[in-house]
């Protein structure tokens, strides 16, 4: 069975997604990630996780701004045909064709299904509101964060104020260039 694997970029302040932001990247999310370098180790930190996902598993808002971008990315390095080439699924209420090769909407209770069906990492990047029913349901197996040296003061955060508690243990922690990584594994 697969380990359930959320990426995100994440503020001090625990914002994933900012109020605006979409000025400076390609997906309406995390502007303020593109003012730091993470360097070449960043990158490789990225595509080495990538490399270990047998699938990846996204929200629609993240799906649709993933779908827009990496299509036409096609031939730009191992990156983008691992991102084309994968198996994609979306959970989505609202979303009936998608366009993206490879891709298949299903709901939030098929995930355990997903997760048995592939021997490496099911990849969450991204997808905020998707992230909090997985952490909810006690459906993550790792988080990893990488922590940029900012804090917004407003945007949608990681973990919902009602959320319950919810324990980790801090498998792994680096730096690749500004950008402290946390690897937590789901506590036993």
């Amino acid at each position: 069975m697969g380990k359930l694997v959320v990426t995100e970029f994440i503020t001090l302040d625990g914002v994933i997604k900012d109020p605006g932001g979409a000025e400076k990247a390609a997906f309406p999310r995390g502007g303020w990630a593109f003012d730091f370098d993470r360097g070449p180790e960043g990158d490789k930190f990225k595509l080495d996780e990538l490399n270990a996902a047998d699938a990846q598993l996204l929200g629609r808002r993240t799906y649709e701004g993933f779908a827009k971008a990496w299509p036409s990315m096609e031939g730009t390095g191992e990156f983008g045909e691992k991102m084309n080439a994968m198996p994609k699924y979306v959970v989505s209420s609202t979303l009936t064709d998608p366009t993206w090769n490879n891709t298949t909407v299903i709901g939030l209770d098929d995930v355990p299904g997903v997760k048995e069906r592939y021997a490496g990492d099911v990849l969450v990047a991204g997808s905020g509101q998707l992230v909090r029913g997985l952490l909810e349901r006690g459906l993550v197996d790792e988080l990893r964060l990488m922590v940029f040296p900012t804090a917004l003061g407003a945007g949608a955060r990681l973990f919902a104020a009602e959320a319950g508690r919810t324990d980790f243990q801090l498998v792994g922690a680096t730096q690749t260039g500004g950008v402290a990584v946390l690897t937590l594994a789901k506590k036993p």
